[in-house]
């Protein structure tokens, strides 16, 4: 979502993520199929943490989020758990951003 230079592909195959999103969700409805997008953040797996995040990563993360901590497998599975359960029943065609309030700078 923030618009990473360089990487065209990239983001074209989110923006038709987001697109199909829409189009699935309008056309699953009227079966009672809600169709969701979770768009998460930089999640911090053993894997980011063992090979991408050093002392200048910290420093990115905390200039760059506006709620302090790190973005953990378990709170993107949160967002999804709350869209699998009925308090969610009405909510569709929509994307859900799980990063900490990344500003796109």
């Amino acid at each position: 979502m923030i618009g990473v230079p360089r990487l065209p592909v990239y983001e074209t195959a989110k923006a038709a993520a987001h697109g199909l999103t829409r189009s699935m969700a309008r056309e699953l409805g009227r079966h009672n199929i809600r169709v969701n997008t979770l768009v998460p953040g930089w999640v911090m797996t053993e894997r980011q943490l063992s090979h991408w995040v050093d002392a200048d990563a910290e420093k990115l993360i905390e200039t760059s989020q506006a709620l302090p901590g790190r973005v953990y497998p378990d709170d993107v599975a949160r967002m999804a758990l709350f869209l699998a359960a009925d308090d969610s029943r009405m909510i569709s065609a929509q994307h859900f951003i799980v990063d900490g309030g990344w500003a796109n700078a």
